[in-house]
């Protein structure tokens, strides 16, 4: 949900890369070696049989003799599968010295292990989507990849071997942290992030929960490498893990395969002591400040929740819900409506200790921030008189409600999603949550607001001391054994049908037809899990000649669609989504217009029928147009000392010469926020009036659904909707602009970003357009695998993400070669010294044989892989209307891959990259060490 943006600041998800394995040094040669007997004698060790615990709505648990918890999630709709581990060790277990332990040894675990010494290279290699997170309560790995056996039993050889047999080199840490730092430092940049982590850790006293999870850059950089091998050997045991492993799997041969590979593996002798320090209840309102460089000012307040499994948390939650909801939200009508701030946002984190639940709001410079601060204090303090109502709480579940289950219908998230459970104490308290938050009362949510929503529960201001202290107690978390113990849920969903996502059967499902007036559409029906079904719209507008000076305004109209129509209010329009279970985005930009849709197969008529009356009677409100101005300009000024936002911005100017009336010119910031204020609503409605038709729209539906009454719903939208201007497609085009170097300086943001690249002149049915794929792929298009990856983030640990992109345009000679890194600022000489080699070795010695096997393998796995997502394929169908394409033309691509051979590649790269012709644009602090060395003088 929407009130979780600014978790990604706490929960630290790693794109980690591992060396080749190099020479151990005598120390780390010995570790092996006895972790080498230790195996020999694992393989020894006999295996008992899998104990079945119990099965809620489709998820089984088993037990396997060494303590390790297994969960399978059967889903024969897709063809792939997520295996993931969830190890109960976050940053609440780090102790003194030791803070952001638990991520840095998420890292290391990438680095290799006895029988997978380079795990990057097999992860690309056979085209997973794989990740690791680190959080307070857990820390979890995973990987979607296509359903094959091979595949299955490499993801549990991999997870087993590194479960007790990763390296944990000295020489690999050292490369490490300062990756690790360079994460640090760019959770740095974005002062909102920052203010988040002050109040959290002045809220907690004593406990972990107050530390931010990667931890302290001391620490991170000082950390001896027996600690982090002594910390890996104590939680990363079968008798602390989870497994789960959802898709599409027979449940008995898995858990045999699961007990084959994992079984062997003895239950450790040590004893994991829990956690017991316990934050005492707060005494008084805490305040804190943060004074850094930044464009926009920010208000926050924090208050101490139950834990995740206690039974007021799920009111708590639906009170957070009815306070931060977009638009009928109290902080949003109390803030936003007013004008006194620009956007607010809040969340209750649910974890296995009681929690916190943390909201903000920001406020422009040229508005008061004491006001901002009374204003969402009295909110607060005023729900004892101001009681939630039924109403609001309806609207809060049936939002909460409607993600749980759009969760739920995709099986690979749902393994994911259980590692917050898991870490909590059980999975099936996602289910009790669920059920606890189908009850919830207006009552429920007024008495945990009096409970625990009180100023001296709070961290906002400074210290009052008052007379008689008013202090909420936080009750302690359940006993979690004795809340699921015979726990049975609702009935499963049903099973759907395993779907093969070759080209060649999705062409032969795929339906199309032409709507009267010009539309066309393209329908696959196929059963899925939930009933679940895809679908994207788009409008086609407009000509070059028509469009001069309305690139902004464009971008608005599209904007203000949902905003309300002329029978329902932004409000009326939202309620209405999330009682039909549905996930609607209106997105638009010069000539195209999208709408991407998600729902279920029993409320898609009614979804469409929403979606046409948005479309066809849009009402433009006057107070959500000034509203929607004021949320964007504070995002611009955000914007304006942002090294990313500025870094792309520049290099997207330097790219395109478009000229200043052309509506794909790119604006400086203070252009479009000069452009912005000088909008009028008149011109956005014209622009409706003048632009949107139903002539050239398309239309992919993916999943299960009646087609028959689809296409009667969209004949109603669309059928023979015209406009007085037409539409005419404008060309790409590609300008060739002579190489530049540009260095922007952003004080006081301890990260910075590198982009770069150049214009090719090239459409995608080019004969060297399969060599120039798999040829980025290798050079940093795929996973950690890549040459960039291996060399700057991994080898010299420069970068915490780095990479290239290739693209060809479908229908013009227009395409383009970009890379991109985010670094220490420290480090850009390092790092344009090691990027320019590294492009200069591939365009001189080329890539190896066994450097292509790998990347066909990986790249064509990952196709496959894609073309099983709903939502992916419905975009992909779309395009594919507009293209005049089918699916043969991906088959005919990926047979032109699968035959390459190295000279082809390596001949295409050298003919279409010039390094010579490379833009480059940084952007960072590029004279803090000058300005450092001047303070120290």
């Amino acid at each position: 949900m929407k009130q979780l943006r600014l978790l990604s600041f706490f929960i630290i998800s790693v794109f980690v890369c591992t060396s080749t394995v190099e020479a151990q040094k005598k120390k780390d040669t010995k570790t092996n070696s006895q972790t080498q007997t230790t195996v020999a004698a694992i393989a020894q060790t006999e295996t008992s049989v899998p104990k079945k615990i119990t099965t809620v709505e489709g998820i089984t648990e088993y037990n396997l003799s060494n303590g390790l918890r297994v969960l399978l999630f059967p889903d024969q709709s897709k063809p792939t599968i997520t295996v993931n581990i969830t190890y109960l060790v976050g940053s609440r277990h780090e102790g003194y010295g030791e803070s952001g332990m638990a991520h840095l040894l998420e890292h290391m675990v990438f680095k290799g292990s006895t029988n997978h010494p380079n795990i990057p290279q097999e992860l690309s290699s056979h085209g997973a989507r794989p990740n690791g997170t680190t959080w307070l309560d857990r820390t979890n790995y995973f990987e979607t990849f296509s359903a094959t056996d091979e595949n299955l039993r490499w993801a549990l050889s991999l997870e087993s071997d590194r479960m007790i047999n990763s390296f944990i080199k000295k020489e690999d840490l050292e490369s490490e942290f300062s990756v690790v730092r360079n994460e640090f430092e760019s959770g740095e940049n974005n002062p909102e992030g920052v203010l988040m982590e002050r109040v959290m850790s002045t809220g907690y006293l004593w406990h972990n929960y107050g530390k931010s999870t990667i931890g302290s850059k001391e620490d991170i950089e000082r950390v001896p490498i027996e600690n982090l091998r002594a910390f890996y050997k104590k939680y990363y045991q079968p008798d602390n893990a989870v497994l789960t492993i959802a898709g599409k799997i027979d449940q008995d041969a898995t858990i045999k395969l699961v007990n084959e590979y994992f079984g062997k593996i003895p239950r450790p002798t040590r004893e994991l002591q829990p956690t017991y320090t316990v934050e005492p209840t707060q005494d008084g309102e805490r305040f804190v400040e943060l004074r850094r460089v930044g464009d926009v000012q920010v208000v926050a307040a924090g208050y101490h929740i139950p834990s995740g499994a206690h039974a007021d948390y799920a009111a708590v939650e639906v009170l957070t819900e009815v306070l931060t909801n977009e638009p009928s939200g109290r902080l949003y009508k109390a803030l936003v409506e007013s004008k006194k701030a620009s956007a607010t946002y809040g969340y209750s984190l649910q974890l296995k200790d009681p929690g916190y639940a943390y909201f903000a709001a920001q406020v422009l410079k040229d508005k008061s921030l004491t006001d901002a601060n009374t204003t969402m204090m009295s909110v607060f303090d005023n729900l004892s008189s101001n009681k939630i109502t039924d109403e609001e709480v309806t609207r809060a579940k049936n939002t909460i409600i409607k993600y749980f289950e759009l969760m739920y219908n995709n099986s690979d998230r749902v393994g994911l999603t259980l590692s917050e459970y898991i870490a909590q104490g059980d999975w099936r308290l996602w289910f009790l949550y669920r059920d606890a938050v189908e009850k919830v009362t207006a009552d429920d949510v007024n008495r945990v607001a009096q409970a625990y929503f009180k100023p001296s529960n709070r961290t906002v201001g400074t210290f009052i001391p008052v007379d008689k202290p008013d202090r909420a107690t936080i009750p302690a978390s359940p006993d979690v054994t004795a809340l699921v113990k015979d726990y049975k849920g609702k009935a499963a969903l049903a099973e759907a049908e395993a779907f093969d996502p070759s080209c060649a059967n999705i062409d032969k499902r795929t339906t199309k037809g032409t709507i009267p007036g010009g539309a066309k559409y393209a329908f696959l029906t196929k059963s899925t899990r939930g009933s679940s079904v895809n679908a994207q719209i788009k409008l086609f507008l407009g000509s070059e000649k028509s469009l001069v000076g309305k690139g902004l305004t464009a971008e608005y109209c599209a904007s203000m669609l949902k905003r309300g129509t002329k029978t329902k209010s932004y409000q009326q329009i939202n309620d209405a989504f999330d009682s039909m279970k549905a996930s609607v985005s209106i997105s638009g930009s010069g000539q195209t217009l999208t709408v991407n849709i998600t729902t279920v197969k029993d409320r898609l008529n009614e979804v469409m029928a929403l979606v046409n009356d948005i479309l066809r009677n849009p009402s433009f409100p006057a107070d959500e147009f000034d509203k929607m101005k004021e949320e964007d300009l504070a995002s611009i000024d955000q914007s304006k000392s942002d090294p990313q936002s500025l870094a792309i911005n520049t290099f997207t100017r330097m790219m395109n010469n478009y000229d200043k009336s052309d509506y794909r010119y790119t604006m400086t910031f203070e252009e479009k926020s000069s452009a912005l204020k000088a909008l009028k609503l008149e011109d956005v409605k014209k622009f409706y009036t003048d632009f949107y038709n139903g002539s050239n729209a398309t239309v992919a539906v993916v999943g299960d659904f009646d087609a028959e009454a689809t296409a009667k719903g969209l004949s109603s939208m669309l059928a023979n909707w015209t406009s007085t201007q037409t539409y005419s497609r404008d060309a790409n085009k590609s300008f060739n602009n002579p190489a530049k170097v540009e260095k922007l300086n952003t004080p006081d943001k301890a990260n910075a970003m590198m982009i770069c690249g150049h214009d090719m002149n090239i459409k995608d049915d080019n004969a060297d357009y399969p060599s120039l794929i798999i040829g980025n792929y290798m050079l940093g298009g795929g996973f950690l695998n890549s040459r960039l990856a291996t060399r700057i983030r991994q080898k010299e640990g420069i970068s915490y993400g780095v990479g290239s992109q290739l693209r060809a345009d479908a229908k013009d000679e227009s395409g383009s070669f970009i890379s991109y890194a985010i670094y220490n600022p420290d480090n850009s000489a390092k790092l344009i010294e090691a990027y320019k080699d590294e492009l200069n070795k591939m365009l001189t010695s080329g890539f190896t044989s066994d450097e292509l096997k790998d990347a066909i393998s990986g790249y064509l796995q990952g196709q496959n892989v894609s073309r099983s997502q709903d939502r992916t394929l419905a975009s992909r169908l779309n395009s594919y209307l507009e293209y005049n394409r089918t699916f043969a033309w991906d088959e005919n691509i990926e047979k032109a891959i699968s035959t390459l051979n190295v000279d082809q590649v390596n001949t295409a790269m050298k003919k279409w990259i010039s390094p010579t012709n490379i833009s480059y644009v940084e952007a960072g602090d590029f004279n803090r060490m000058k300005d450092d060395k001047m303070s120290q003088e």
